[in-house]
This record gives C-alpha cells, sequence and structure tokens, in this order.
C-alpha cells in the first residue's frame, strides 16, 4: 500500500474533485465517518451535507492555512480487496495517522486500472486546535507497514 498525502485551504476542493469522478461514475462515497449523514446506499455525496460536517471544525479555527487532509491510498495493483476490507483499512489507517476522531469521507476511485481510495478529513479539531501533522509522511508509511 502506497500513500500520497495533499494539503488544502478548503475542504471544498477536495469534496468537489470527489464528488466530479462520483458524477463520471468513477468514484463512489465508500464509508462517511463521524459525519453529520450516513453512509449512503447509492455511493453519492451530498456536498453541502458534508461541508457541513466540516463547518464547526472550520469556524472554530480560521488562523490554519492548511487544515485539509486529504490522502491517497493505494494498493498494490494485484491486491484485490472487498469494499469491507477497504473500510476497515481506511477506518485503521485513520486511527492510527490520529485522525480517527474527525469527520472524514472515503472514496473508492475506480478511474484507473487499479482500484484506490481518497480520503477527505480536516487537521482542525472540534476543539479549534490544529492537529499535529509532524511528520506525517513517516507517521503514514509507518501506519501502512
Amino acid at each position: 500500500m502506497v500513500a500520497r498525502i495533499t494539503s488544502g485551504s478548503s475542504p471544498a476542493g477536495a469534496l468537489f474533485y470527489n464528488k466530479e469522478k462520483i458524477d463520471k461514475e468513477k468514484a463512489y462515497l465508500l464509508l462517511c465517518q463521524n459525519a453529520l449523514m450516513p453512509t449512503p446506499s447509492d455511493g453519492r455525496l451530498d456536498i453541502v451535507r458534508a461541508m457541513q460536517t466540516f463547518q464547526p471544525y472550520l469556524d472554530a479555527n480560521q488562523r490554519t492555512k492548511k487544515m485539509v487532509f486529504h490522502v491517497s491510498l493505494n494498493p498494490a495493483p494485484e491486491d484485490k480487496l472487498t469494499d469491507a476490507q477497504l473500510s476497515e483499512i481506511a477506518q485503521v489507517y485513520m486511527e492510527k495517522m490520529g485522525y480517527g476522531e474527525q469527520p472524514y469521507f472515503v472514496f473508492k476511485h475506480t478511474d484507473i486500472d487499479r482500484d484506490h481510495l481518497h480520503i477527505v478529513s480536516l487537521r482542525i479539531d472540534s476543539e479549534g486546535r490544529k492537529l499535529p501533522h509532524d511528520f506525517e509522511a513517516r507517521r503514514s508509511m509507518d501506519t501502512l507497514r
């Protein structure tokens, strides 16, 4: 498994990116964690509800510039994992990275020859505190071992 972490200043960009993939039938919403909405059975993203989930966190801290945590988790091409296995991998990964209590959305992408995940979350907790993201790439590599 290989991870690629990116940062952003607004979760809307990451959510719209994934919604476009869903609209093109190249992805679907696999899991909503700690969100104001349940995981939809049809895999569609309600972007308004997703943003409403993040809004209290964003309102609590307007100083942090790179508040968005967006990671792509890429299994080996020969790994054929079920949605249940991918959901579990995402949850364990987020927990070990220190983002397990955060709201996050897990998308399964099918746009290339290997299925992979995108996870969108925030680096701000519900109290407005910035979560530590020092050595995030190293923690990610350790987590995936």
